[in-house]
């Protein structure tokens, strides 16, 4: 799955790029799919291509993962630029990097952007 290069975030510019997990020690280290890189403005996904990390998903499974997994960074990359990403201290750690709550976001998005749609909300 290839996505577009780069994205705009609220005025600022990220590039997107595909890694394989097998080369990227944020990734490997971390157990990763994807990452955003708020200081260096870079959204990370994983090339799913690599059998090792994703041997139990078929060609369908591992499209849809990319497409989560850039759903979710890219609403990291825009709490991040909301300001959120260093000042929304809580007991443990900035709410804006808990990842349930952004995985819950970017599964979620598709269907509140349909609502929005529908009722003619969305602009």
């Amino acid at each position: 799955m290839e996505f577009a290069k780069s994205v705009n975030v609220l005025g600022t510019e990220y590039r997107i790029e595909r890694h394989k997990i097998s080369e990227d020690e944020v990734m490997k280290k971390n157990s990763y799919a994807g990452y955003c890189a708020d200081i260096a403005k870079l959204i990370v996904y994983a090339d799913t291509s690599e059998d090792e990390y994703f041997a139990d998903m078929d060609e369908e499974e591992r499209k849809l993962y990319s497409i989560r997994t850039m759903r979710h960074e890219i609403l990291h990359a825009f709490l991040n630029e909301s300001g959120l990403c260093d000042s929304a201290n809580a007991s443990n750690g900035a709410w804006s990097k808990n990842e349930e709550m952004v995985d819950w976001f970017a599964i979620q998005f598709p269907k509140i952007a349909k609502a929005y749609k529908e009722v003619g909300c969305l602009e």
